[in-house]
């Protein structure tokens, strides 16, 4: 099927005392507002992007007005309902061919009662009394999401207030495009299952760990064994049938596999798995820490006395997954939860992000001689910080005391990611904060992390549900660096191979892979979590 283009025309409505608008006095509309030239709006449908958004201040317009006195709107406004049933924003957009659509109306509605809509396609109402639901606030914009079928040619969409109240603050309708059939999570499973086997896979590492938890995940859906038994034979290389592991544990990367002898011992009930994890359990009696008690990144000299972002998701996720499978929840949550307070207290800037590490001894080449910081925002970095407290605040309960102080770093870092986020690409930048330099570039791996972490975070009300929609920016960013290779298997690119603490220089500098297994791994957590959203 081709890819369906939908494009905003102007409508004249004579009979709502509208004045007709010339075809050329109303640009055509991105994504966020952004007047396009001609030649973009002519791109061939092949490669038209997933959604293409209108703004309803382009729109016709029956009892209402365009205003902009509420901030967090695309484009130059939206329209404010009368507050009388009947008045309407409507829509004239054209399709290339019958197709069956999701229509997106991003709206607010700062009241704390319902304003339904009726939703009509072509004068047809697709949508009856349609919830636009109050959250108390003008800024808090929310999307609300109907699925219409649209003919050949042109088509009408009108959104009409149902009640006395009128319709709520609209910004904007997204029109979608018919549903990718690739499943994309199951053919990068396939894929890496085709190139590498348990065994050639890779030694015990982070990174195989991280891509084997979303295989993981996946597995969750879909249930095919295979992906179970490949995880199993991974770690069956390494833990012997009495439990041993031969690890040291001396650094908090090789840790963040013992996720999946959690797994493995929930899903087989083998207590080999059982002795395997409670090995990093009891390391962590000994670890070495900062004054405070934040875990060193590893106990090796190069390394003592740091703090990495990185640290936080290679322990605490495993941590409180312990804790719930082993019940030994009150320590496991209450170390996950200081350890994320700990980091965050001493990575955290005033512009919501953090700095890749932290060294207490001031004696690293890289730590500023005041504050002990690294230079920059690495993204990979505030990235595994994101996942983590997210991972962790789902795991420990509504009551805990350090449950509000990690909010509010969360919602801090959540500001500042969608400050930063590519308004192009929807994806972040290297060196999240510098997006403005020529050689900087565009991250697949933290891009997918910090989508995951604001999709999650929304869903679960850590932060405003607005951050839905710079997730949903995210996602299409990251789906564009995906596709499908002649042997048809994928490929995603773009993606920052492992990195140390460095510079700016040193950051845009490393190689942009293809495949990496930090990749692989963050889109399949993040292609699970907003897949079916």
């Amino acid at each position: 099927m081709r890819r369906l283009r939908v494009l905003l025309m102007a409508v004249s409505l004579a009979a709502a005392g509208l004045a007709a608008v010339p075809a050329s006095a109303t640009p055509a509309v991105g994504l966020a507002g952004v007047p396009v030239s001609a030649a973009q709006a002519a791109i061939p449908a092949s490669a038209a992007p997933a959604a293409v958004g209108y703004e309803a201040e382009y729109a016709a317009i029956g009892q209402g007005s365009v205003e902009s006195d509420h901030t967090g709107f695309t484009g130059t406004g939206f329209v404010n309902y009368d507050n009388v049933a009947g008045s309407y924003v409507e829509f004239t957009v054209t399709a290339e061919e019958q197709a069956t659509l999701p229509l997106a109306f991003r709206f607010a509605n700062g009241t704390t009662a319902d304003r339904p809509m009726d939703i009509t396609v072509n004068g047809v109402l697709v949508a009856d009394n349609l919830s636009f639901p109050g959250n108390g606030s003008w800024t808090g914009w929310q999307t609300r999401t109907v699925d219409a079928a649209l003919q050949q040619g042109g088509n009408t969409v009108r959104a009409t207030a149902a009640s006395a109240n009128g319709g709520p603050n609209l910004d904007s309708l997204s029109v979608g495009q018919p549903a990718v059939t690739t499943d994309w999570s199951v053919a990068m499973v396939e894929s890496t299952m085709a190139r590498y086997s348990p065994t050639t896979i890779g030694g015990w590492s982070y990174p195989v760990g991280l891509y084997l938890y979303g295989q993981y995940l996946t597995y969750q859906r879909t249930h095919d064994p295979r992906s179970l038994s490949y995880i199993k034979n991974y770690v069956d290389r390494f833990v012997s049938s009495d439990g041993t592991i031969g690890q040291s544990f001396n650094n908090l990367d090789s840790m963040q596999a013992g996720r999946l002898l959690t797994i493995l011992h929930h899903e087989t009930g083998q207590d080999r798995y059982r002795i395997a994890a409670k090995k990093i359990r009891d390391r962590l009696e000994t670890y070495p820490r900062t004054s405070d008690g934040g875990f060193w990144h590893a106990t090796s000299d190069s390394r003592a006395h740091q703090l990495w972002a990185d640290g936080v998701y290679m322990v605490n996720p495993f941590l409180v997954e312990y804790g719930k499978e082993f019940n030994d929840s009150a320590y496991a949550n209450n170390e996950a939860a200081k350890q994320l307070y700990v980091y965050g207290s001493h990575l955290q800037v005033t512009n919501g992000l953090l700095k890749h590490a932290y060294d207490e001894s001031r004696t690293a080449s890289w730590s500023d001689p005041g504050t002990g910081l690294a230079p920059e925002h690495w993204c990979r970095a505030v990235g595994w910080y994101s996942m983590a407290i997210v991972n962790v605040l789902d795991a420990i309960p509504s009551s805990h005391p350090r449950r509000a102080e990690l909010l509010t770093i969360l919602q801090k870092l959540a500001a500042g990611l969608e400050h930063y986020q590519d308004p192009n690409t929807g994806r972040w930048f290297q060196v999240v904060d510098k997006g403005d330099r020529s050689d900087n570039w565009t991250e697949t791996s933290c891009s997918s992390m910090f989508t995951y972490a604001l999709s999650r975070g929304a869903q679960q009300g850590y932060i405003d549900a607005h951050y839905n929609d710079v997730a949903q920016r995210g996602y299409q960013g990251v789906l564009a660096k995906i596709s499908l290779g002649s042997d048809g298997r994928t490929n995603l690119t773009d993606i920052s191979i492992g990195t140390n603490v460095g510079d700016y220089a040193y950051y845009v500098a490393r190689t942009r892979a293809t495949n990496d297994f930090h990749g692989l791994g963050a889109f399949l957590i993040m292609n699970e979590q907003l897949r079916a959203r």
